[in-house]
């Protein structure tokens, strides 16, 4: 044990050494991007520009791969006016639900919105309404008007050559796909319109019952604005993702290594289990919403002190989530975020399952850092301890992921209480084999 704690935060150190050059390659690229955003709002004006990044910048710099960056674009338009016609989800667990966003007859100050570049007329004769806007004519219309601003700040050097690469615009997808240099580093940002406006969503309003997050800053995220994005060419959904963001901010305010060890498993992710970023496998997105759930079953402050211990509150939640091969999301539990995702499960598995018995090999960043490796913390019948949440889902709860850090020897927890409640889940948990037990 006495090698495997340097090992850690050596680890750590090295990727806060690329953290700050990673912000910069990202300040640089989100200021091309912004310039020509800026365009589009000078040609026009119907579409905002959002310069509220912090937040999505400090995340980028946590993250050692390089996977796409969404960026808003608020539509300038009163949505408190908008009725908002919800259509249900497609199919229980599909998250939020649809909904169009119709337009009133005779409106005030929506008449920039029942123009035929962005507006599609009600077939039937409904007399409160007209007709709503389009989500597939918004994004025709903002792809346009991104083209021409790209041209505009070329010939008008404010872009330097070779900044923007505009060749997937003319992907057919629910986003607008860019990819901007920012220095040695090319960053690929999704670029969405969005409305905002005041939403009841339960599965917000249920985050405020989340243990282990600032009370404070639940509220006052969950009190915001919500964004509808393109659902399809006719819909709009509610995205989470602002709040997940947010969510994760929060996490930064509290003592630990919450953020340290998203980094940490981020950047084995990459390296270890993607082969340097060559295979498929999670995503940062995946990442971070293991870290969310570690948090809730997590809450007390002990449980993040030590940087090896809180790498491993995440570790217990991926592979119990990979054995039952089932990823909930965090807000909406009955959505599975690995379903579809065309990912060897099985194989990435044992991956993670072989870095958390013996991660001191994945750690070892130079030559002062060779040793001889621990024994293997764990035998390969963990795996049918894991397995036990998608027969019982009571078994997603504190005592049950206690159990798993005794099996890794990080579970150094004093209070009584859950020790106990830690010992009682452990002897259900023996009938499932002894090599598990």
């Amino acid at each position: 044990m006495a090698v495997q704690v340097p090992l850690w935060h050596h680890y750590l150190q090295a990727i806060r050494s690329r953290a700050a050059a990673r912000a910069q390659d990202y300040q640089r690229a989100e200021d091309v991007l912004l310039t020509v955003l800026e365009r589009v709002h000078a040609r026009d004006p119907r579409f905002l520009v959002d310069y509220s990044r912090d937040l999505e910048a400090a995340q980028f710099a946590l993250r050692s791969s390089d996977g796409p960056v969404v960026v808003e674009v608020p539509l300038r338009v009163d949505a408190e006016a908008l009725r908002s016609e919800e259509l249900g989800a497609a199919e229980p667990g599909d998250g939020p639900a649809s909904c169009r966003l119709g337009v009133p007859r005779g409106g005030a100050g929506l008449e920039p919105w029942v123009t035929d570049d962005v507006f599609t007329a009600s077939s039937s004769s409904s007399p409160d309404g007209c007709g709503h806007i389009a989500p597939g004519k918004v994004l025709r219309l903002l792809r346009d008007l991104l083209v021409a601003a790209i041209v505009h700040c070329r010939l008008h050097g404010l872009v330097a050559p070779g900044a923007l690469n505009a060749d997937s615009l003319r992907e057919e997808e629910l986003h607008l796909s860019l990819l901007v240099s920012g220095g040695w580093r090319a960053i690929r940002f999704h670029v969405l319109p969005v409305v905002r406006r005041k939403h009841r969503v339960p599965a917000l309003e249920g985050a405020l019952r989340v243990p282990g997050f600032p009370e404070g800053s639940l509220k006052r995220i969950v009190g915001q604005e919500v964004a509808l994005v393109p659902a399809s060419a006719q819909l709009w959904r509610v995205s989470t993702d602002y709040l997940l963001t947010r969510l994760l901010g929060a996490l930064g305010t509290l003592p630990g290594h919450r953020l340290d060890s998203l980094s940490i498993l981020d950047r084995i992710n990459q390296e270890s289990w993607r082969d340097g970023g060559q295979s498929p496998g999670l995503t940062f997105d995946h990442l971070k919403t293991v870290l969310l759930w570690a948090s809730a079953l997590f809450p007390a402050p002990e449980d993040w002190a030590e940087l090896q211990g809180a790498v491993y509150r995440l570790l217990v939640v991926l592979l119990c989530c990979l054995a039952t091969q089932r990823l909930p999301h965090f807000l909406h539990p009955g959505r599975d975020l690995l379903r579809g995702a065309g990912l060897d499960l099985g194989a990435l598995y044992l991956r993670v399952e072989r870095f958390a018995s013996q991660p001191e090999a994945a750690l070892r960043i130079h030559a002062t850092h060779l040793g001889p490796s621990p024994p293997p913390r764990i035998d390969h019948g963990v795996k049918a301890l894991l397995q036990l949440p998608a027969s019982d889902p009571a078994y997603w709860a504190t005592a049950y992921f206690d159990v798993l850090l005794d099996k890794f020897q990080v579970f150094h927890i004093q209070d009584q209480d859950r020790v106990a409640a830690m010992q009682s889940i452990f002897r259900k948990t023996k009938t499932v084999g002894g090599e598990a037990s």
